[in-house]
């Protein structure tokens, strides 16, 4: 299992940022995806052997100019720079946000009539380690038949990385699974010992496809985006998700589905047996 957050982060995203995108030549003969640590180095005002070390975990806890300026010269995004700081906290052997709490698996009434409000749509809350707590009536339709509800206590983590269903109900597949780790690895992992257990249990149910993607994937996942989905029934579907965090004494996620085209939003309404229109596009 990685325990080298820190320069996994700063090394994929090193790698997503072009040189065009700060001002440097391409060249013909680039073999480097992205910059080269010496560019970045130059770019952040540090020494190529500082920035090799923190990529390497010999470094964990740069200065916040440091860390600024790394922030500054990859472009990140004002949530990367959140995250970016939280990972040379979470250094600390002995942090853990929640205290080593057990994952909290009782929805408060308030959240659950949110859910009520968002029917007939899809929407689903899950802890932090993918166990899905509540959802709609419409998402129960969207994955009635994906084998996710086969379980009694059905998670995310299970079903996408050992279920073969899920390669065939997500054709982006490795992608999908992609995130559902990196939000999985959000926050304390393995110095939580509820998450780290649940790590374990992935680690032999799943094999490689998890402990491959612990190791270079970030724990930064999408909050918003666009996911594809075959369903049986309604056909190839294009949904627009939304991911929103509770308070932190919940340490749970409202994720929300919406059809991202008029086809998808006219399938879904036949799931629902109601007229084409009921639900909207976010294209519409």
């Amino acid at each position: 299992m990685s325990d080298n957050e820190l320069g996994l982060f700063l090394r994929s995203r090193r790698e997503a940022v072009t040189p065009a995108q700060v001002g440097l030549p391409t060249g013909a003969r680039r073999r480097t995806p992205g910059l080269r640590r010496s560019e970045l180095a130059t770019l952040a005002g540090v020494s190529v052997e500082y920035l090799t070390r923190l990529e390497q975990g010999r470094d964990r806890r740069p200065s916040p100019p440091v860390l600024s300026a790394l922030a500054e010269a990859l472009r990140l995004a004002p949530s990367e720079r959140v995250h970016l700081h939280r990972l040379t906290k979470s250094a600390d052997s002995g942090f853990s946000c929640m205290g080593g709490a057990q994952p909290n698996r009782t929805v408060r009434p308030t959240v659950r009539a949110m859910l009520d409000r968002f029917e007939p749509g899809a929407a689903l809350v899950v802890n932090n380690i993918r166990e899905v707590l509540a959802y709609t009536d419409g998402y129960h339709r969207l994955m009635a038949d994906s084998g996710l509800f086969d379980a009694a206590e059905p998670d995310l983590a299970t079903y996408l990385l050992t279920d073969p269903r899920a390669r065939t109900v997500f054709p982006d597949w490795s992608h999908v699974a992609d995130e559902l780790v990196a939000a999985f690895k959000q926050g304390p992992f393995r110095a939580d010992p509820y998450i780290a257990q649940r790590a374990d249990e992935l680690t032999v149910v799943a094999g490689s496809e998890f402990t491959e993607r612990v190791e270079r994937v970030p724990s930064l996942p999408a909050a918003t985006g666009v996911i594809r989905l075959a369903h049986p029934s309604a056909g190839p579907l294009r949904l627009a998700f939304e991911t929103l965090d509770l308070p932190a004494d919940d340490d749970q996620q409202l994720i929300v589905y919406l059809p991202a085209d008029d086809a998808t939003a006219a399938a879904l309404d036949g799931l629902a047996g109601r007229r084409p229109g009921g639900l909207r596009s976010i294209t519409g």
